[in-house]
Order: C-alpha cells, then structure tokens, then sequence
C-alpha cells in the first residue's frame, strides 16, 4: 500500500481532481495564450451547464397546455435531469481515463446542444429524451470541468473557482430571466426551450482545439481507494451534500411556478428567480470563506441550511411585497450550501484523491436523493391544489442537511485505505 501525501491547501484548493485517479501532470506547460482560451472555454462550458433546469421550469405552465402533460409527467419533467446527474456521473472518471478529458467534454457539449434541440421539437418524447440526453452530458461535465481547472490553474484556482462558480449560476438566471421573454418574441415555445442549444453548439466549436492539445491524453496511474462507502463521515458529507441539493433543485424546478401561483405573471416570476441565483453566485464566493476560518464546519453548515429554508418559507407564505427580499435571502443561503458542500468534500478528505473518490459517492448518491425533492413538490400540488403543503418537504429536508451537516462539519478525516496500480 502506497503512502498518499495529504496536502490539501484550503487557501487554494477548492475543487477536486476531474480525472481523480492521476498522478500530477507532468506534460509540457501551457503557453499563457493557450492558458487564457482554455480558462474562458472552462467558463463558457460552465455556463451551460443549468439553462436545461431553469428554462423548462419558467415555461412550465406552458409546456403543460400545449404539450398536454399531466400533473405526473410535469413533476417527471423537472426530476428527471437531475436524476441524470446521479447515474451518469459515475461514467465521467472512467470516460476520462479512457478517452482524456478533453475529447470527453467536447463530445458531451455535442450531445448537450443535441439533447437541448430536441426539446423544441413539440411533443413529449423529444422533449424527455432530449431532457434526459442533456442531463447525462450535463452530469459528466460536472464531474471533470473541476479537475482541469485543478490541473491547468495550480496558481489560480481560488480565481478559476469565482469564475466558474459564477457563470454555473450565471447560465440558470439567464435561463431564468430570458427563455419566457424569447418565448414571447418569437410566439413559439419550440423556440424558447431550443434556443439554449446555439450557446452550448458554440462552445463546443471553441473547445474543439482542446481535444488535440498535449494535455488531451489519458492517466498513467490510478489510485484505488479502498473503505469509503462504509464510512459513517462519508455519509454524513454525502447526504449533506444530497439534501442540500434536494432544496436546490426545488428551487430551479418550482419557484417560478409557485411565484406564478402566488399572483405574479411570468416574466416578473422568471426575474425574481433569475436575480436569486445571481446572488448565489455572490455567497458561493464568500462561504468557503468565511468556512475554513474556523476550527470546523459545523455551525456554519447548521446555519446557512436555515437561512435556505426559512427563505422558502418567507416566498411560499410572506406578502409579496416582501418577495424580493425573500429571493435575495435564498439566494444568500442556497449558494453557500452549494459551496460549502464543495468545500466540506475537500476538508473531509486527506488527499486529492480521496476528495474525487468521495466526490463522487456524494454525486451518485446524492443527486439521485435530490430528484426525489422536485418530484414530490410536483406531486403535493397534484395532491393538495397548492404549493403550500410543500413548506412541510422543505422543512424535512433542511432538517436533514442541518443534522448531516453538523456532523459532515466535524474536523476530521475519512478513513479510507489507498493503494496505486497501473491503468
């Protein structure tokens, strides 16, 4: 058993290995030029990686009318790529391995702009197919997008991380924010849901130098990690990170429908929606912060997951007078969640490896527990009539992320068992 060199600097290292099983990198450098296309392509890629959500969730009302979609098939509609980011995340360490990085994002940002297109095809199993394509891509690009900033920007990670971090939240308030508009000017709904495939066909064209640069290559090494599935701090940082994103995708799939419900017309809805998340961007850059200042995790976790809930309350229940406030806020709580449980992966583990591995057990897991929040949300108000019930869900799930978040908070680290071998 090879000894695996802990050094994990918190300063710097926010994010885990893409290809998580490789050695450092001992290829030529990139020139600064090359440094800067690829740090904008990284961006750019993130940005498309959360329009899929937040456009079929403002459209909602109308995809239902004109495509004929029942209560049942609109709450599958809004869990079913976030079901894909569970099962197909698993797929992105080994497509790596064996095509490279590189070669794999550009084919997923492909496949991303087929399955965005086919949702403007006007009929339902396009629409699901399409969904669940864009999901799939959406899931690996998730997994390996991190570990090249991780691998090119040694230097410039905390920045890389802003950047990228940023336009992940960028691309689901423009989605948020524009797709009813576009639906509007154009009359067409076809259009506004497959509008979102020209940003993603774009990038894609930009990344194809990428897949032919020395970098573009396959790991040498691998390192097995041996333990963590049955270590209780693992899951505790996995269902942390789970039952975060549950309220998360909450918000992405039905905000705008419970704002529309509330009283409010689409386009004010969709805007509401859209500056919350901006402001996640915000807090995403701020709450690692204010994390690793102290001796652990535990409160900070505890309290951001009220600030999210409570938030939730306010916009299902509090005048709408208040409803920007009550965004704001949520936006405030839901971004540092979605960074603190990055930042609780990182801490909990004692190398880069181990990181990767255990991300990964908390995206399998975990996004696959977190399509189960927009389902149920979808199926309460089939139940009920109302979004109200749904405060009872939130308040469920906030106290599950408040409980594994204490615990995923604690100073310490997994206890795994590592080894190499060959690839």
């Amino acid at each position: 058993m090879s000894q695996i060199k802990p050094a994990l600097d918190l300063g710097d290292e926010l994010l885990i290995d893409a290809e998580p099983d490789e050695k450092p990198d001992l290829s030529p450098s990139r020139s600064n030029l090359s440094r800067v296309i690829l740090g904008i392509s990284l961006v750019l890629i993130a940005f498309n990686l959360r329009p899929l959500f937040s456009s079929a969730s403002t459209l909602l009302p109308e995809i239902r009318e004109q495509i004929g979609l029942s209560a049942f098939g609109a709450s599958l509609l809004t869990t079913l790529p976030v079901v894909c980011l569970g099962v197909f995340s698993p797929l992105a360490p080994r497509l790596a391995d064996r095509f490279g990085a590189e070669k794999t994002l550009g084919v997923m940002m492909l496949l991303l702009t087929i399955g965005t297109a086919l949702r403007g095809l006007h009929a339902a199993t396009p629409l699901f197919l399409g969904t669940a394509l864009a999901g799939g891509c959406i899931a690996v690009g998730n997994v390996l997008l991190p570990g090249l900033v991780k691998r090119d920007f040694p230097n410039r990670t905390a920045l890389m991380t802003g950047f990228y971090t940023m336009a992940l939240c960028g691309g689901a308030a423009a989605a948020a924010g524009l797709t009813l508009p576009i639906k509007t000017a154009s009359g067409s709904l076809s259009i506004g849901l497959a509008i979102w495939a020209l940003p993603a066909f774009l990038v894609f064209v930009l990344w194809l130098p990428q897949n032919f640069s020395t970098h573009a290559k396959r790991a040498k090494l691998r390192v097995s990690v041996q333990g963590l599935w049955q270590d209780r701090l693992a899951w505790n940082v996995t269902l942390f990170t789970g039952l975060q994103s549950a309220l998360a995708y909450c918000v992405f799939g039905w905000l705008v429908p419970i704002l529309r419900e509330r009283g409010l017309d689409g386009v004010t809805a969709g805007g509401i929606v859209s500056v919350s998340v901006m402001v996640q961007a915000a807090a995403c850059i701020i709450a690692p912060q204010l994390a690793v200042r102290g001796k652990d995790q535990r409160l900070v976790n505890a309290a951001f997951v009220g600030v999210a809930v409570i938030a939730l309350f306010g916009l299902l229940f509090a005048p709408l007078s208040t409803v920007w406030f009550w965004a704001i806020l949520q936006g405030i709580g839901q971004g540092s969640l979605i960074a603190l449980a990055m930042t609780t992966i990182v801490l909990r583990s004692g190398s880069p490896q181990i990181a990767a591995h255990l991300s990964g057990m908390a995206q399998f897991v975990g996004y696959c527990l977190a399509a189960i929040g927009p389902l149920l949300v979808g199926l309460i108000r089939a139940f009920t009539g109302s979004f109200s019930a749904s405060a009872l869900l939130f308040l469920a799930l906030g106290m599950g992320a408040g409980w594994h978040g204490w615990r995923a908070g604690r100073n310490l680290h997994v206890n795994v068992t590592t080894t190499e071998k060959d690839n």
